[in-house]
C-alpha cells in the first residue's frame, strides 16, 4: 500500500511539532515508510522501504515479495497461495506478474479504480494507529518495531472479523458496479 496525500500530512504535521527543519522532515518521510502484509491468520511480514519514495516493481518483486513468499510457505508449504494486492502500477507491473507466475501464486482480482479496499486499510492501519496513538518514538527502527509489535499482539479473532468484513466489502463492491454497468 502506498501512502495517500492524508498521511503524508499527517507525518509532516507531526513533525512540525517536533520542530523539524525541512531537510529534517524529508528525511524523516523517507526513513518510515513499511509495507505490512496479513493473512486471515495474522501478520505475515513487515518490511521498511529503506528510503524509497515509492513502491516499485523492483522493489516489490526483489525485497518484499520473495519474503512475504518465504512466510507463507514456511507456515504451509504445500497449501495453495492466493494473493490480494490493489491496482498499484507495482503491482500490476509485467515484472511483478512474471515473479508471480514463477512462483505459482494466484491472484485475487481487485475491484478497478478501488484503492482504498484492503485489509490493510479497511483494518490494521486504522487499529494499529489506535493503539500507537501518543506514542513517541526516538529513531524510524523504534517506530518500525513498535508498529510489527502491535501488529503481532492483535488476536486472531480480530484477525478473522478483519478478512470478514473485507470481504464483504469486496462483494458491496462488486454488486455496486455490476448494478452500475447494468443500467448503463
Amino acid at each position: 500500500m502506498e501512502l495517500n496525500r492524508e498521511h503524508f500530512r499527517a507525518i509532516i504535521y507531526y513533525n512540525f511539532q517536533r520542530q523539524l527543519s525541512q531537510q529534517e522532515c524529508l528525511a524523516e518521510l523517507l526513513s518510515v515508510m513499511v509495507a505490512t502484509l496479513v493473512s486471515k491468520a495474522g501478520h505475515i511480514a513487515t518490511i521498511p522501504l529503506n528510503e524509497q519514495r515509492t513502491v516499485t516493481a523492483d522493489w516489490y518483486t526483489t525485497i518484499c515479495l520473495p519474503k512475504v513468499i518465504t512466510e507463507l510457505r514456511k507456515i504451509n508449504p504445500e497449501r495453495r497461495m492466493i494473493l490480494h494486492q490493489d491496482n498499484a502500477s507495482s503491482h500490476t507491473a509485467q515484472k511483478t506478474m512474471q515473479y508471480l507466475t514463477d512462483e505459482n501464486v494466484e491472484l485475487l482480482g481487485h475491484p478497478p479504480y478501488s484503492p482504498n479496499l484492503s485489509p490493510s486499510d479497511i483494518f490494521t492501519f486504522p487499529k494499529i494507529k489506535n493503539r500507537l496513538r501518543g506514542q513517541r518514538h526516538q529513531s524510524p527502527e523504534e517506530a518500525v518495531d513498535a508498529f510489527k509489535n502491535t501488529v503481532l499482539d492483535l488476536p486472531a479473532n480480530e484477525w478473522n472479523k478483519c478478512y470478514e468484513n473485507w470481504f464483504e466489502c469486496m462483494q458491496m463492491c462488486i454488486n455496486l458496479r455490476g448494478e452500475y454497468f447494468e443500467k448503463q
